[in-house]
């Protein structure tokens, strides 16, 4: 079944959202993330991403202590991004309560690591494949690999990769729509379950992700969209059901 996921995006403790990644544009868009982590749970999700973003600029898990405050507060899978470029970080943030570990820049940057990643939490493990024009984006989304994200995929599942998220940061935060035929090429070219990220608007996005499901679009991120009011949780959460039946 297509899952719509809701997502939480952390500094300095507090839920922003930023534009294309950019830490200058950060906004607050709840006073207490583990109230809204339980809003999101009462609106029937049935997994949320949370973001370190301070983890992913700095690459220490800056947020860790409230990550586990809202793991605990509610009863339903978590899994969780940012800064996690070590085996010890992702064995931290899973003994939390977080079913995933996402990696981003340590997966692009130092295969050997990914590799060791994989091979002794590769079911728990979300592989970040964040695009900036066609290729990996790294540490934080501020700097290009250089290296075409499909190629990576590829590389990827060649170490053992399970499932990616992959996000066009151009689009991130923006609400212009997902982009779509990006994704799924890439979930076609890697053959691994991949969930959508960047740039989620409103019901249309969506349905055209749910089209888009025989691809590998098993899922989809949604951040600005549900803090904006573009986007109703429940309403995706039942356009998803519905459509698995």
């Amino acid at each position: 079944m297509f899952n719509p996921i809701p997502a939480i995006d952390l500094m300095g403790g507090q839920a922003v959202r930023l534009r294309k990644g950019d830490f200058e544009t950060r906004e607050q868009v709840a006073d207490n993330p583990i109230d809204v982590i339980k809003s999101f749970a009462a609106a029937g999700a049935t997994r949320v991403h949370i973001v370190d973003l301070d983890g992913a600029r700095t690459g220490a898990p800056v947020n860790h202590d409230v990550i586990a405050q809202m793991i605990a507060a509610v009863d339903v899978p978590v899994q969780v991004g940012g800064g996690l470029r070590t085996l010890e970080r992702i064995k931290a943030i899973l003994a939390l309560g977080a079913d995933r570990a996402v990696v981003g820049t340590s997966a692009a940057t130092d295969p050997e690591r990914i590799a060791e990643m994989l091979g002794a939490a590769g079911d728990h493990i979300v592989v970040g494949a964040d695009m900036i024009d066609g290729f990996v984006a790294t540490h934080g989304w501020q700097v290009s690999s250089g290296e075409r994200v499909e190629d990576f995929g590829k590389r990827m599942v060649g170490l053992g990769a399970q499932r990616f998220l992959f996000t066009d940061v151009s689009r991130d935060g923006m609400l212009q729509g997902c982009n779509v035929d990006a994704t799924a090429a890439f979930a076609l070219a890697v053959g691994k379950p991949v969930i959508a990220s960047g740039g989620v608007r409103d019901m249309s996005d969506i349905r055209a992700l749910v089209g888009r499901h025989l691809d590998g679009i098993e899922a989809v991120v949604m951040g600005k969209s549900l803090y904006s009011g573009t986007l109703d949780l429940g309403e995706a959460l039942a356009y998803a059901r519905e459509q698995s039946h």
